[in-house]
């Protein structure tokens, strides 16, 4: 695994300094279709969610070093909005528009069940096909959480789970099934799908 953390000054410039050092260049050459995974669990502003120019910079170096297919796909958690609701009050529908990246909300994507070996709490899961397919890259924001701990990449990768299958009628929320055994449950999920490549950004945490 290569790591890199280096100081922020913006995204356009701070994003390609950290893929370059990780050879990501040729990493995305080699792709065909690439999944940006930002955290849009609402519409509340940076640092609770991934910012639009984040994943803007992020998308314009993909596109200057590969042909690949781009998407940004998310799965929002809040029962009083749709993805495509935060995707248009945070500035996704501006990014789709000018660098002609499709926007997939995984709460209703197509799903694929999958064995999981050593899950306790779930042996299967049921994840979005889009998410199994293309090269995920996963971009969280850097915040606490009452009960995780920490949101990092690996918690990032609840938005995959369709509400169909994780949601609870005693809850509003929608994938409320996983925070019984949070900590358990996010191992069992990055089991079977953890993320190819992570850019988390830290430039401002949130306590």
């Amino acid at each position: 695994m290569t790591t890199v953390s280096i100081p922020f000054t913006s995204y356009a410039e701070s994003i390609p300094e950290a893929l370059d050092r990780i050879g990501a260049a040729e990493i995305c050459a080699r792709q065909t279709h690439i999944l940006i995974k930002p955290n849009l669990i609402n519409a509340d502003p940076h640092p609770v969610t991934t910012p639009v120019a984040c994943c803007e910079a992020i998308v314009h170096y993909i596109q200057a070093c590969s042909d690949a297919a781009i998407v940004i796909a998310e799965g929002c958690g809040i029962p009083e909005m749709t993805t495509d609701d935060v995707f248009a009050q945070l500035g996704y529908h501006g990014l789709s528009r000018r660098l002609g990246v499709q926007l997939v909300d995984l709460n209703t994507a197509p799903v694929r069940e999958m064995t999981n070996p050593g899950g306790v709490n779930h042996p299967t899961m049921m994840l979005p096909e889009i998410a199994l397919s293309h090269f995920l890259i996963s971009v969280p924001v850097l915040k606490a959480h009452s009960l995780a701990d920490i949101t990092g990449t690996l918690k990032n990768m609840m938005g995959l789970l369709p509400p169909e299958h994780y949601g609870r009628k005693d809850s509003a929320w929608r994938k409320a099934d996983f925070h019984a055994d949070l900590h358990r449950n996010i191992g069992e999920l990055n089991a079977c799908r953890t993320p190819d490549l992570t850019i988390m950004d830290a430039s401002v945490g949130l306590a």
